[in-house]
């Protein structure tokens, strides 16, 4: 954006847009960036209180169109219709949020009138007629929003950014930072510090409650009056869990969880914990956390929903899930949908079974917020020792379980822990379908079905997570590489023929995806790896 000054946020309430953004999705958009465009929107509104709507006649509004590459104006510039072009490869929701940033009033993190303390730009590295993209601009038209020099920002240009040759063009004067600038995951916390500044966010439209129990007051949850028992809040039972999820032990005199103690308590004994009274905005939310179970198999814990209307001044229990299975002696993370229009406590009830417990039931880490629940989860255990044992290429990947889409489609995801051959030292990821037991009844071949697969960074905090996320969409036309058959067809009519651990045959249809999913230097970054383990939730839909 040569021919306009560049600052790190446009200067001058002209250049606002309103705090709900009128849109357009243009026809000639992929169908995989237009599903991607509105889960970018979902993290907007789930982290600052930005929303977007369709338009609706209103004078300025942004059209989004598949133009060459990915850009944006930056501001509003009160045009009527502005472009913002998501085009071929930037399918990516990090890629998303990051041009809906410049629209909203935002340059790149290097264009700070402040850049050179931080970073050094190696000009004859550039590839000639692009150096205007690595611009400075002075304090006069450069607000930094008082926030500190972010190499983490989603704004921040790689290293090897627009170069001629094989050189980094920008180089971090911290050496450490030379991997960290140019991350796609996600808003970094100082992204969301000044967007939420410049438009004075208070608050955010989907997000409602997190509770790691860090504080006395348990996050105004209560224990109830009709019940047996009592919740706990520990730092650790002598039968597990041994720390707490949040800080995993590692913070000198923090780190509780909640635990009801079913060892101390006769069958049929029963725990109530509810949360403070909450208020809907959008009638569907997704309940997420962290559970150990030390106890009883028999043991379960159940979550219901306490409903109020004028009509129910004391509120009405409506059950929605219960959760039970063996002791485990490590966290295990849990999602719960919910479908609520009216204020309401969550509520959790630990529920003694029969048989000998040396423990309990104990929960961590919740957070509740109004967005849709994935899927499916896929735990990988034991991850620092795959990490270090598997070979890069074929030989190191490994398969999720089986799942289901909610149209009855069979799929599972395919992990290359240290990369593929070509491009070792990330992860690398791919979407299959399989064959499986609706296949007879289904559409073939499968039509617009985007499968999301994020790896969860599991920041005890949903706000603060920079969770990484790929999306692929199954376009029915697309044909295999090597033949002239559909790409999405009945796998056991394009696949080829594999097993599952047990033994049983099935029929794998060919992956896509990419080799390029996250390097292991973030990868080890951040909460992605936590008590030693991942998590990738799935969603197809």
């Amino acid at each position: 954006l040569s021919h306009m000054q560049e600052r790190n946020s446009i200067i001058g309430d002209n250049y606002r847009w309103p705090h709900v953004i009128p849109y357009v999705l243009d026809d000639s958009l992929e169908i995989n960036a237009k599903g991607l465009i509105l889960k970018a929107f979902e993290q907007y509104r789930l982290k600052t209180c930005i929303d977007f709507k369709p338009w609706e006649g209103e004078e300025n509004y942004i059209s989004v169109f598949k133009g060459s590459g990915c850009w944006s104006s930056v501001g509003n510039r009160q045009m009527g219709l502005q472009q913002l072009s998501i085009g071929e490869n930037c399918d990516r929701i990090g890629t998303i949020q990051h041009e809906f940033l410049h629209a909203l009033g935002f340059w790149h993190e290097q264009s700070r009138s402040d850049r050179d303390d931080y970073v050094s730009i190696i000009w004859d590295r550039i590839q000639s007629g692009k150096e205007h993209n690595f611009n400075k601009y002075d304090d006069k038209t450069s607000d930094s929003l008082n926030v500190p020099y972010d190499y983490t920002s989603v704004m921040h240009y790689s290293q090897t950014a627009f170069r001629n040759g094989t050189e980094p063009t920008i180089v971090t004067n911290i050496p450490d930072f030379m991997d960290v600038i140019g991350q796609r995951m996600d808003f970094s916390d100082y992204d969301l510090q000044k967007l939420n500044r410049l438009y004075n966010c208070s608050s955010s439209l989907s997000f409602m409650d997190t509770c790691s129990f860090e504080l006395e007051n348990i996050c105004g949850m209560i224990q109830s009056s009709d019940d047996s028992s009592d919740w706990q809040r520990l730092s650790q039972v002598p039968t597990g869990p041994h720390t707490d999820h949040t800080n995993m032990g590692e913070c000198e005199g923090s780190g509780y969880f909640m635990h009801f103690n079913t060892s101390a308590v006769t069958q049929g004994s029963t725990a109530f914990l509810e949360s403070r009274i909450l208020y809907p905005k959008r009638g569907f939310q997704c309940l997420q956390f962290y559970f150990y179970n030390s106890g009883n198999e028999s043991d379960l814990l159940r979550v219901w929903v306490r409903e109020y209307s004028s009509a129910d001044p004391n509120g009405t229990l409506r059950f929605i899930e219960q959760i039970k299975g063996a002791p485990a002696n490590y966290w295990q993370l849990h999602h719960v949908s919910l479908n609520v229009t009216s204020k309401f406590r969550v509520v959790f009830e630990g529920v003694r079974g029969t048989g000998l417990s040396n423990g309990g039931l104990s929960i961590d880490d919740i957070n509740l917020s109004e967005t849709q629940c994935p899927h499916h989860v896929w735990h990988i255990r034991n991850f620092t020792h795959l990490l270090n044992t598997s070979p890069a290429g074929t030989a190191g990947r490994i398969y999720s379980p089986p799942f289901y889409s909610s149209k009855g489609y069979a799929f599972q995801v395919g992990l290359y822990v240290n990369g593929t051959a070509d491009s070792p030292f990330n992860l690398a990821i791919y979407l299959h379908l399989i064959s499986g037991a609706n296949d007879d009844q289904l559409q073939w071949p499968c039509a617009w079905q985007q499968g999301t697969m994020i790896l969860l960074d599991q920041h005890p905090d949903i706000r603060q997570r920079m969770s990484n996320q790929r999306s692929i969409t199954t376009d029915p036309q697309k044909l295999t590489a090597s033949s002239s058959n559909y790409f999405w067809d009945r796998p056991d009519k394009v696949g080829s023929t594999a097993y599952f651990p047990n033994g049983t045959a099935f029929m794998r249809g060919p992956g896509s995806g990419t080799s390029a999913f996250l390097t292991h230097q973030r990868l080890r970054s951040r909460d992605f790896i936590k008590e030693d383990g991942i998590y990738i939730l799935l969603t197809m839909e």
